[in-house]
């Protein structure tokens, strides 16, 4: 059986890490590039950055970050906000990251994904989805949460899969930042559904949340942000707790 990975993930924000609840109510958790080495040290898996305010004037910016990650960590991580071509995962890939994450970029234009695969290879090429439940209906949101669209979860999911994508970066809004847990039912049929590893975000409050994402929610990854940031929960302890609990991971 493959090992289960952690994922910090580095909200950034004007070149700091940012934490907020439901995607809003920000505040600040510090220096990137010394978590990103902190957490590489301590056991993670991979990371995440998510430039959540990226524009085009800003990617240099955020390709330095990248720049100075890569100096300081041995482990994969994903960078990703406001990439929208082939340059700009060029750019990203040069300066050290080993995958992007596109969302509403995917969204808008589906070929992108195609695009990308056939350039860079599926590998290197992680579709966020975030989605809220409203009404019964798992419906796909844009530009951080903000803009709802007529999409379908699992319907979206399954056609990122078709057009070549490595992996799926699931987040419940639902549950982001509310530390209740992970959206399982959902993930769950994620995984039962599609043949790509699905990554859980959203709700990491305990250790037992990421038992039961491993377990109920069949996740290949589990991501938390705050819980890390804020010291509440340590890698290594975390891992030896799902070593327990029978779910393989690197330790």
């Amino acid at each position: 059986m493959l090992t289960k990975r952690i994922i910090p993930c580095l909200d950034i924000k004007n070149g700091r890490t940012v934490k907020g609840i439901n995607f809003i109510d920000l505040r600040d958790a510090g220096d990137p590039v010394e978590l990103a080495e902190i957490y590489a040290e301590a056991g993670a898996d991979e990371l995440v950055f998510l430039d959540i305010s990226a524009t085009e004037e800003r990617r240099k910016t955020l390709a330095e970050l990248v720049y100075h990650v890569g100096e300081k960590v041995n482990i994969p991580f994903t960078v990703g906000g406001g990439i929208s071509s082939i340059e700009d995962v060029d750019i990203l890939l040069q300066n050290g990251a080993d995958k992007v994450s596109i969302n509403s970029s995917a969204v808008k234009n589906p070929q992108l994904i195609n695009d990308l695969v056939a350039k860079f290879g599926s590998q290197c090429i992680v579709v966020a989805i975030d989605a809220k439940q409203i009404n019964g209906e798992w419906v796909v949101h844009l530009v951080g949460g903000k803009v709802p669209t007529e999409l379908n979860l699992f319907a979206w999911a399954k056609e990122v899969e078709q057009r070549g994508a490595g992996e799926i970066l699931f987040t419940s809004m639902n549950n982001d930042g509310t530390k209740d847990g992970f959206a399982n039912k959902a993930l769950a049929r994620l995984s039962t559904e599609l043949n790509i590893p699905i990554i859980a975000s959203g709700g990491a409050g305990t250790m037992q949340h990421f038992t039961d994402t491993f377990i109920e929610g069949k996740a290949d990854a589990a991501l938390a942000a705050s819980v890390f940031h804020f010291k509440e929960i340590e890698i290594v302890d975390l891992k030896r707790q799902l070593k327990k609990e029978g779910i393989p991971v690197r330790l």
